[in-house]
């Protein structure tokens, strides 16, 4: 309503005051204009920088402790060392500058895991305000599931470490001595993190298929011998060593959470035949994107019951 339109206040008086503490929005739905955008990531992702930063100058100085941790698989193994005619964990270099970067290397992913809930947070913030209620929940649950797996399958990885190098260094022929560098070895720890890390986020997919509606019970039950076959020969190709140990370190673990994943999908799939029965007409996608399926606020009956 215009101003002309609406009633003369007499002389003296004020129009309504509003709450203490509350101002006039000038932006009610709090749109930034694209400037403000690049301004907010600018801030956002100098915050993850300054503090990962000071996670890697901490990291620093726990070098020694940490990289200790990371030969203990190798250094199983005791090793025969042509040079020292000794047993031990013996690495080399071949650089000047290979052990430098080698601490500047496991500094900065010290820095990135310990910051990472601080990096992480400035990334939801800047993210979050663009997404609708639903979407932040399958963002809170994806994130809180994704990194527990990967540190998991990280975890096995570490105990299969040991069994791939044996076979590895058996591999070497007669009268030939293996001199092993710390690249190289830091290279094949990261490797079987990755294979081992990423292989624990498959369940993670499948629960993701299912939310967006291409994966279905029923068709998981069809496929169901053919996964875990798949699941185990890929076990017994990642896995460098092909013992049976290593393999079902891998194996085993992933059957079971493709398993857990399973019956999600299946308590998911009653969920929404039990939603569609109360929207005759609409599809299970109208269902959600209308937002039906949320859960109903107790005073909203107490209003439909007339009380």
């Amino acid at each position: 309503m215009s101003t002309q339109d609406s009633p003369e206040r007499p002389a003296g008086t004020r129009g309504p005051r509003l709450p203490r503490g509350r101002t006039k929005v000038a932006n009610p739905e709090a749109r930034m204009s694209l400037t403000e955008h690049i301004r907010e990531l600018r801030t956002r992702v100098l915050k993850a920088l300054l503090a990962i930063t000071v996670a890697a100058i901490a990291g620093w100085f726990v070098y020694p402790y940490v990289w200790h941790f990371i030969e203990h698989p190798y250094c199983k193994l005791n090793i025969y060392d042509p040079i020292t005619h000794k047993r031990g964990c013996t690495l080399y270099v071949n650089g000047l500058f290979d052990a430098f970067f080698l601490r500047l290397k496991i500094t900065i992913a010290i820095g990135v895991l310990l910051s990472a809930p601080l990096w992480m947070y400035q990334l939801w913030a800047f993210v979050a305000p663009g997404l609708h209620a639903r979407e932040r929940r399958w963002a809170y649950f994806f994130a809180g599931s994704a990194i527990p797996l990967f540190a998991l399958g990280g975890t096995f990885a570490y105990f299969a470490m040991s069994k791939g190098l044996r076979f590895l260094l058996h591999m070497v022929p007669a009268n030939v001595y293996a001199l092993i560098t710390i690249n190289t070895y830091l290279g094949y720890a990261t490797a079987m993190m990755l294979i081992f890390g990423l292989s624990f986020e498959l369940p993670l997919i499948m629960v993701l298929l299912n939310l967006s509606g291409v994966l279905t019970h029923k068709r998981f039950a069809k496929w169901r011998r053919m996964i875990i076959f798949a699941v185990f020969a890929f076990a017994a190709v990642a896995t460098p060593s092909p013992d049976p140990i290593s393999m079902l370190l891998l194996a085993v673990p992933c059957v079971i959470l493709v398993e857990a994943a399973e019956v999600f999908v299946w308590v998911n799939d009653r969920r929404r035949a039990r939603r569609g029965t109360q929207f005759v007409g609409l599809t299970a996608e109208e269902v959600s994107a209308y937002g039906l399926d949320q859960p109903v606020p107790d005073d909203f009956d107490d209003i439909n019951a007339g009380r």
